[in-house]
């Protein structure tokens, strides 16, 4: 399958992911679910990653259910030295990762920018920026070792519309698409093609944190955005270092302001 701007929602594409290791964080709600569900469908064995521990057993069934297998791993993303751990201990296995979903995330407040806390704001960056540079530095080695690394970061239009009292959440999914991007261009040699996601806005429990009073019938399932994913980490994928917006169904560049 190659992917092209040009598909649609009804064309039927088939992605063969058979002996292939994806790695997904936050995978026990939500598209980070949905997408590590989609992953082992394709036959690919799915590192599932969250903080908890039944919705991780839940994904679990279900990937047995489908015919799938998976490996859990519950721990929270604040554990920078679980995340280094992580590295090694999928190179002890598997010797190498083919794919890297790295959807794990968090809303923080939403509040003017002069009033958020410290605290609040620090978490924000340290989960959303932080711990995606941390993981790309642990898995980056692993995923040049794939005849066909993918990585597929999950961003948001907020890190482009700035909207108001989103404050610390665009900042940080801005500095996620600068990180994407970079690594875009220090691996455009090999063979790793790394794809940021702006998923649009989604039935997710973090959306309807920060819009309560959204009508949730009226947004697409997760389910949709995974299947939308998925074409981005087959292996004949081509393009790197660009936003993929979910709702467009289409690869976008980035520009500079003019």
């Amino acid at each position: 399958m190659r992917f092209r701007a040009t598909d649609t929602d009804d064309t039927i594409m088939t992605i063969d992911l058979k002996n292939r290791i994806a790695l997904v964080t936050g995978a026990s709600r939500g598209i980070g679910y949905f997408t590590a569900l989609e992953l082992a469908k394709a036959g690919a064995h799915v590192i599932a990653c969250a903080r908890t521990v039944g919705g991780l057993e839940e994904l679990d069934d279900a990937i047995k259910a489908a015919g799938g297998s998976a490996t859990l791993v519950p721990f929270d993303l604040a554990d920078m030295n679980a995340i280094d751990a992580l590295g090694a201990s999928i190179f002890e296995r598997w010797g190498k990762l083919d794919i890297l979903v790295a959807n794990a995330g968090v809303l923080g407040v939403v509040s003017p920018i002069g009033h958020i806390e410290a605290k609040t704001f620090e978490k924000v960056m340290n989960i959303n920026v932080t711990a995606t540079w941390r993981l790309i530095r642990s898995v980056d080695p692993l995923l040049t070792r794939s005849d066909a690394g993918r990585a597929v970061i999950i961003s948001s239009a907020a890190a482009h519309k700035c909207r108001p009292f989103w404050g610390p959440y665009s900042a940080s999914k801005a500095a996620v698409e600068a990180l994407a991007r970079t690594w875009a261009g220090e691996s455009r040699s090999t063979g790793l093609r790394i794809t940021s996601v702006d998923p649009g806005a989604t039935r997710t429990a973090m959306r309807a944190q920060a819009v309560p009073g959204e009508d949730p019938a009226t947004l697409p399932h997760p389910s949709e955005v995974a299947k939308a994913i998925l074409p981005l980490v087959g292996p004949d994928v081509t393009e790197t270092g660009k936003l993929f917006i979910v709702r467009k169904n289409r690869l976008v560049d980035y520009r500079l302001p003019e």
